[in-house]
């Protein structure tokens, strides 16, 4: 029985009977070891920590992570750890890290003493000679036979005769010390991530609202954002799926108008959607899923503004917009090779591109419906007052095939305000003159 903090002060300690932790707190909560899920919450830090260094290794129960080679990127070996520290308690965790020369070693110290760095491959036996055998991986066997001797720490046992103790321990207990003083190699296999992303998150107690998925929510996507930097790679479309008890799945997706990983921005969009969002059910738990992810290139940083380029800080706004607004309500506006004004945009994507058009100026704004104008004596066309028409002209003549047809001749007008507007008069019929657009 492992005890927490808050049963350790009632008395509680760890290798505690259970009915003696009862006695000492009425109101005591236990919960059974899951080992699968311990797998797979070490399995997804493997993916986060692969931020730090490409070397990362699973051992029972613990994380390696050779950073030798990352030392000279995080500046020094305290600010490296520090920024480990820092994730991993921001993902919900509380580690127990060690560095030492070895992998073995580094494991033995993060059990006995966390936090314990020896750096000096020469140092290396005098400062594991303290450590009880409990914590080295031996059979508790063969710690009961040792113990039996006087052997109770590893010092102890680096002082017994080398030919005897693999004779009485078996030469598999020699070579793992070898392994931990650095005598002998101890390759590890590393570990390679997954293509893609997928994370689930069983919640402590059901969530009735969508504010309070914002600390689980906030762990995820930290998950998320750490493997894809590991992959130089970036999310465009991301799924959250909410677990109730009895109601389906409540699936709540993003899809970005470029590849990110940016943990914050990724908040900010999903607290948008969640905020619009209704549950059926209280909450027990989430999954956090992306199919594909793009790799993310390299690119200079704005020296005045490292957070964004101009170019981001417009996708973030329309992620933003459309998160809280819908996706539909946000739209961009693309050219079709078209002549009539009316037919030569459509709606898209933000920043897709459409057809090469090429047309003389043309107002942004165009009204649903031409509006006829007024015209003075002489027939000049008015819009609360006269109107100052500039020379160029665009003729339109089109639509014959479709029962679309128009003839037309377009121009720019000025009132005495200096306002612009796009007018045209009929080329047929009565040969009004007609508002169709407004320059800005």
């Amino acid at each position: 029985m492992i005890a927490s903090e808050a049963a350790q002060r009632r008395g509680i300690r760890t290798g505690m009977k259970l009915s003696a932790a009862h006695a000492l707190a009425n109101n005591l909560c236990v919960r059974t070891r899951d080992a699968a899920a311990e797998h797979a919450a070490l399995t997804r830090l493997a993916a986060w920590a692969g931020q730090f260094t490409p070397a990362v290794s699973l051992a029972p129960e613990a994380l390696l992570l050779d950073i030798e080679g990352s030392l000279a990127l995080f500046g020094d070996l305290a600010a490296l750890l520090g920024r480990v520290h820092e994730g991993i308690e921001a993902l919900g965790y509380r580690a127990q890290p060690a560095v030492a020369p070895t992998p073995l070693a580094a494991e033995w110290l993060a059990r006995a003493q966390p936090g314990a760095v020896i750096a000096d491959a020469t140092k290396l036996a005098s400062r594991l000679a303290p450590l009880p055998l409990g914590g080295t991986g031996l059979a508790p066997a063969t710690i009961a036979l040792l113990d039996n001797m006087g052997v109770r720490t590893l010092g102890d046992l680096l002082r017994l005769p080398r030919a005897g103790l693999a004779r009485r321990l078996g030469a598999e207990t020699v070579h793992r010390l070898d392994r931990a003083l650095g005598r002998a190699p101890d390759p590890r296999e590393p570990y390679v991530p997954p293509e893609t992303f997928e994370a689930r998150l069983p919640l402590p107690g059901a969530v009735e609202n969508t504010e309070g998925l914002s600390f689980p929510l906030k762990r995820l996507l930290l998950e998320l954002c750490g493997f894809l930097t590991a992959r130089g790679a970036g999310a465009q479309a991301i799924a959250l799926a909410l677990h109730h008890p009895r109601a389906a799945v409540t699936e709540v997706r993003l899809a970005l108008t470029a590849p990110t990983r940016d943990a914050r921005h990724l908040g900010e969009l999903y607290r948008e959607r969640l905020a619009r969002s209704a549950l059926p059910e209280p909450v027990e738990a989430l999954t956090l899923r992306v199919p594909q992810i793009f790799s993310l290139h390299a690119r200079n940083l704005d020296f005045f503004n490292p957070r964004h380029t101009p170019a981001e800080a417009g996708a973030a706004l329309i992620e933003r917009l459309r998160a809280r607004l819908g996706r539909e309500a946000v739209q961009g506006l693309s050219p079709v090779a078209e002549h009539r004004p009316e037919r030569a945009w459509r709606y898209a994507a933000p920043g897709a591109a459409g057809a090469e058009a090429r047309f003389p100026p043309r107002p942004l704004w165009l009204l649903p419906e031409p509006v006829a104008l007024e015209v003075s004596n002489d027939g000049a066309p008015q819009l609360d007052g006269p109107l100052a028409l500039l020379p160029e002209r665009e003729r339109i003549e089109s639509g014959w095939w479709d029962g679309g047809e128009i003839a037309r001749d377009y121009c720019i007008a000025r009132n005495d305000r200096g306002a612009q507007f796009w007018i045209f008069r009929e080329l047929a019929g009565e040969r009004r003159w007609w508002l169709h657009g407004v320059f800005g």
